[in-house]
């Protein structure tokens, strides 16, 4: 018993953390793009229908992300991850089986619920076990997105084309065998951080405990988020398809994926590196408009080499604006709040998650649409570059601390 009472070494934290990124976030979530076109063949779906499963995905991350942060603030992180895993496991295997397209529906929202549970508690745990290297930390836990894109970008499109009936069926087969690994891994490797002084206790010595809710830096980061959430969405789940419609190979548009995961390995922990001598609002800035020049090119010309550049940048900015908005999110509240300033700012992220592929599913079976769908999403990221400079005036933002009455 005394192995799990003590804190295993940094490296082993952050590497079960990066895994369970990949479980969560990229298995769960970033994925379904480039399952998307073999899914959508064998079952015979439409466009707006593969949409609706996508946005399936996000109601269930949005209905569950709030509560995923009061239960792990009040029962733990490892136990909220623990949960979260199990979720997606079922999705998969439940994917894995189902033909049915109200079933496949639900299945997609417990995919979107198991994410909530498990990546935001994820998040804030590794936060706060490390508060002084938390841009470092929560890059190299997003470097998962990085290790799971890589992944997937090699082995979906070879087992589907490999498979042309069933080759997608394999693919959710093989994510759940990811996800009961690492399940293993995060029971034995992942430690709540030291317990925070209560709220009243907090109070008592100083500290501000003013609700998230009412932060103004915490509500820009929010919008941010939410920005970054529609049009990663948008990205992740029709990028690939829009490649393949532009004539681009299977095999060639995996490959670039996998050289976009490649990239976000390293370049998390660079982001995260870089965010905490910069500040998180430069962070911000840079990395979204490096993400709306790589969104912008394939918009102006859809070429292979296009896709290329697109592929490329995003690789180098992605994990950027991950890690710099998580991190931005606890830099102005109390440690004991963090969980729940992680979870108020991802339901901006949720929402826009849910709102991106219910646009552009209709609008990509209208003419040229998947053009028209990314020129759009970068009109939102120019908004989103100008919200990362507007933060820099609540950056550092600290509520007034509560005034103690005089006694008569």
């Amino acid at each position: 018993m005394r192995f799990f009472q003590r804190r295993p070494p940094f490296f082993l934290m952050v590497t079960t953390g990066a895994l369970c990124t990949v479980v969560l976030l990229v298995f769960a979530r970033l994925s379904y793009g480039l399952v998307l076109p073999a899914m959508r063949e064998g079952l015979d779906l439409s466009y707006q229908q593969a949409a609706n499963l996508s946005t399936a995905n996000a109601l269930g991350y949005l209905l569950l992300v709030m509560v995923a942060g009061v239960f792990a603030a009040r029962f733990g992180g490892k136990t909220a991850i623990l949960i979260g895993l199990v979720l997606v496991i079922a999705g998969f295997l439940g994917l894995s089986r189902a033909s049915d397209y109200p079933l496949l529906i639900v299945l997609m929202v417990v995919l979107g619920t198991g994410t909530a549970f498990g990546y935001t508690p994820l998040i804030s745990l590794l936060a706060n076990t490390y508060p002084h290297r938390r841009g470092a930390v929560i890059g190299f836990t997003n470097s998962g997105v990085g290790i799971g894109m890589l992944l997937a970008g090699a082995l979906v499109p070879a087992l589907t084309e490999a498979a042309a009936g069933d080759g997608w069926r394999r693919v959710w087969l093989l994510f759940a065998a990811g996800g009961v690994a690492v399940t293993v891994l995060v029971a034995l490797f992942l430690r709540n951080p030291p317990r925070p002084l209560a709220p009243d206790t907090a109070s008592a010595l100083g500290e501000p405990d003013e609700p998230v809710f009412r932060n103004p830096h915490v509500i820009v980061v929010g919008l941010i988020y939410g920005v970054l959430g529609l049009t990663f969405i948008v990205q992740t789940t029709f990028m690939y398809s829009f490649a393949l419609d532009a004539g681009t190979p299977p095999i060639t548009a995996g490959h670039l994926v996998s050289t976009m995961g490649m990239l976000s390995i390293f370049a998390g922990p660079a982001w995260g590196w870089l965010a905490d001598r910069l500040g998180y609002a430069s962070g911000l800035m840079l990395s979204m408009g490096l993400s709306l020049v790589a969104t912008l090119v394939p918009v102006i010309h859809p070429g292979s080499w296009a896709f290329g550049v697109h592929f490329v940048l995003i690789g180098l900015c992605a994990a950027g604006m991950f890690s710099t908005v998580l991190a931005a999110a606890t830099e102005t509240v109390p440690a004991h709040r963090a969980p729940v300033a992680v979870s108020f700012v991802t339901l901006f992220y949720a929402v826009g998650q849910l709102l991106g592929p219910a646009l552009a599913g209709p609008l990509i079976e209208w003419r040229d649409g998947f053009r028209l769908v990314f020129a759009f999403s970068c009109l939102v990221m120019a908004a989103g570059v100008a919200l990362s400079a507007y933060s820099r005036r609540h950056q550092r933002y600290r509520p007034a601390p509560p005034v103690a009455c005089e006694a008569d």
